[in-house]
């Protein structure tokens, strides 16, 4: 009998332990329902909703207003006695710096004696320009000289040769000619004659008649005759003689 009443005790002590719980859950639960929550049943609103074709402007902030600082009390300025104006410098008109450099490198005076001597050489060398130019002037008036003498010179030999050599065709003419016998004083016949080189006749023609036909007629065919005619072997006085003026005298 005692072996079977201890769990029955034990049992027992396990039951009221837990009922002692459970009115404590009990008396919790009551006292958080009662002063914890406020069961008011409210009916719900209605929702309102406003359409906007733009969204609003935020809403700005305010502007707080700064209360001005009280103003500073003004002392009036002290009065400053002005001090005299300096005086101006005057300075001196500045020069480019090129004329100061030629001021800095200024050469020294030269002495009188090295003066009279730099004096003396220009006169020295305007004396012997001038000397030169009257030597270059004598010698070109000179060689001018010269060369009109010697070009005389060559126009009278030149001319001295063609006199020679008309007097030589005059000769030949002459020896020619067949004299027609007592004609009254010194008739002179002139003819034109056209000559090639070498000598040889073109054209002979009566440019005066000496008034005596058989006078005239015995000089032009005397001319025909002497062919060729005497000319000088410089083809270059040729020209002087391709058209020959010749008088024939009947005394001569």
């Amino acid at each position: 009998m005692s072996a079977i009443a201890q769990p029955n005790s034990a049992k027992h002590d396990r039951l009221l332990q837990a009922g002692v719980l459970a009115l404590l859950v009990h008396v919790g639960f009551f006292i958080f329902m009662t002063f914890g929550l406020n069961w008011k049943t409210h009916p719900p609103e209605g929702m309102v909703v406003d359409l906007w074709s733009s969204l609003p402007e935020p809403p700005k902030p305010p502007v707080q207003k700064v209360k001005p600082l009280p103003p500073k009390s003004v002392q009036p300025p002290k009065k400053v006695k002005p001090l005299p104006p300096k005086p101006k410098k005057l300075t001196a008109p500045t020069k480019p710096d090129i004329a100061l450099k030629k001021e800095k490198i200024k050469k020294p005076k030269p002495k009188p004696v090295e003066q009279k001597q730099k004096i003396d050489k220009k006169q020295k060398a305007r004396v012997a320009a001038e000397v030169e130019r009257l030597q270059k002037e004598h010698q070109e008036e000179e060689e001018r000289r010269l060369q009109k003498k010697a070009a005389g010179a060559q126009a009278a030999v030149k001319h001295n040769l063609i006199d020679e050599y008309k007097a030589k065709i005059l000769a030949k003419i002459k020896s020619n000619i067949r004299m027609p016998t007592e004609l009254p004083g010194n008739p002179i016949a002139e003819f034109d004659v056209t000559l090639l080189p070498g000598g040889e006749i073109l054209d002979v023609r009566l440019r005066t008649s000496s008034g005596f036909t058989t006078f005239d007629r015995a000089v032009e065919r005397a001319i025909v005759l002497s062919r060729p005619l005497p000319v000088p072997p410089n083809p270059l006085l040729f020209p002087n003689f391709r058209n020959l003026s010749l008088k024939v005298h009947y005394l001569e």
